[in-house]
């Protein structure tokens, strides 16, 4: 390396970049780009990917909040609101177990306690039941729940995401869990039996996530990650 000798010491030469340089660097990142607008592109539209970023959110403030803690917490997704259907899929809510002021730890039986007033999905954006799975290999269903010590608008059965103490995702069996959500169609305030149905051509209608038992997530860069038959699904199936 070439060094030129001014009156403060040494400094490195005034050498710039070349063309060459400029043009391998502008090309790197054009591939780069398009990589990722290919990624973009093959996943949901823009309630499915907020609604992805959404949810990603409260599973590492439930795990956050089980290590900080030191106890269980959940993330609950509502099934059946006794009082608020139209957040039926939609919402989403943190809840911790009560701790016992004497031994510090999780009380038997668990009283849950509302930890987070949550998020709700973008509209026409639904927790899929159909893909959602406790062990991603099996076609087992989330885990459900009743809540009832809590305000009106919240009582009623979510499905269920846990981790315990030590931040550890403590529902997997022998693969992890997944979260998925979709693109749809469901009529206002429908009864709890009635599942959103595909409203577009459906394969770019969904987004989500592996939850791996270490209590991180994976987000899906593929719809066939989440379930092969996503990529032949129909408008108008449910899900």
């Amino acid at each position: 390396m070439k060094f030129s000798k001014l009156s403060g010491g040494l400094k490195h030469s005034d050498r710039g970049f070349t063309l060459v340089e400029m043009l391998v660097v502008i090309a790197i990142m054009a591939i780069l780009m398009t990589a990722g607008a290919i990624g973009i592109g093959s996943m949901g539209g823009k309630g499915v990917t907020s609604g992805v970023a959404s949810a990603e959110s409260m599973f590492e403030e439930a795990r956050t909040m089980a290590v900080g803690q030191r106890t269980k917490t959940r993330i609950l997704v509502a099934k059946d609101l006794k009082n608020n259907p139209a957040d039926n899929l939609r919402r989403i809510l943190i809840v911790s177990a009560e701790i016992d002021p004497v031994t510090l730890l999780p009380k038997s039986p668990t009283n849950w306690i509302l930890s987070s007033r949550g998020v709700t999905l973008p509209d026409q954006t639904f927790f899929s039941q159909t893909f959602s799975k406790k062990d991603q290999d099996k076609p087992a269903a989330i885990d459900t729940m009743t809540l009832s010590n809590v305000k009106t608008s919240y009582v009623g059965d979510y499905y269920y995401y846990e981790f315990n103490a030590e931040g550890i995702y403590s529902l997997g069996a022998s693969a992890p869990s997944t979260f998925v959500i979709g693109a749809g169609i469901r009529p206002p305030n429908a009864a709890a039996t009635v599942q959103p149905k595909v409203a577009g051509s459906g394969r770019r209608d969904f987004g989500g996530f592996v939850v791996w038992r270490n209590g991180w997530v994976s987000v899906f860069r593929s719809p066939d990650q989440m379930d092969s038959s996503i990529a032949s699904i129909k408008a108008g199936t449910t899900f």
